[in-house]
């Protein structure tokens, strides 16, 4: 579970993100949503443990990422909205570079690596340094590098940008498949007509405050969940 308690960011005195609290429960695809500049990429990086935040607390199964960074570290991924890897290494290099770090055992990252780099229909170019990639290649390997040590909380900021239409296919029934298992995905996306298939639940922020959170039913009712979003910005 993700337990989002009065988290407030600011930037000098100006909150980029005002009390937040909801949870994420185990076995859930939750959707983060808002207009650019709401405030998602700032909670999103206050839960992986990029950002500190000034009030409040972010538990990761029952673990506080303020007092035990390295514990919830290691039960998470984090696929950010623009890959920055190390351009100079080899897409393989760097995804066992990953694996390391996470100490995944030899005959596991394998295994991982082969299935994700067929999925994703990039096995020929793993020996390829990462700056000859395009960013839609880039989304992959730091896909891969994610899933490679298949973590039980995947955070994701926009990971449908850039991929190719097969690419977002498989990312999705990745995700069914990690949530059948009682794992945790929670992504941000504008893609919206995505976010209302595929997701139980869904929360909207709106100038860094939480203004809804729900199940997707419970968030749209007999709308879209676009046409209700619309009208919160509006």
């Amino acid at each position: 579970m993700i337990e989002i308690k009065n988290v407030t960011k600011k930037y000098g005195d100006i909150p980029a993100i005002k009390n937040i609290t909801f949870d994420v429960n185990d076995g859930e695809i939750f959707a983060f949503i808002g207009h650019n500049g709401a405030g998602k990429t700032t909670l999103i990086k206050s839960i992986v443990g990029i950002h500190k935040f000034d009030e409040g607390d972010i538990l990761i199964n029952g673990k506080s990422i303020k007092d035990d960074p390295i514990a919830c570290k290691k039960e998470m991924a984090f696929v950010p909205d623009n890959p920055e890897l190390y351009e100079q290494m080899k897409a393989i290099d760097f995804i066992d570079f990953i694996c390391d770090m996470y100490e995944v055992p030899q005959d596991i990252r394998e295994k991982n690596i082969k299935k994700y780099a067929k999925m994703f229909e990039i096995e020929e170019k793993l020996n390829d340094t990462i700056d000859s990639f395009s960013h839609g290649m880039k989304q992959k390997i730091a896909l891969i590098s994610a899933l490679a040590h298949d973590p039980k909380v995947l955070i994701m900021d926009e990971p449908f940008v850039g991929l190719d239409p097969k690419a977002v296919f498989d990312v999705k029934e990745v995700m069914n498949e990690m949530v059948k298992e009682g794992k945790i995905i929670f992504f941000s996306t504008h893609i919206l007509d995505v976010a209302e298939k595929l997701c139980s639940r869904v929360g909207i922020i709106k100038k860094g405050e939480l203004v809804k959170v729900g199940s997707m039913e419970e968030i749209k009712g007999d709308e879209s969940l676009e046409k209700v979003f619309l009208e919160l910005e509006g």
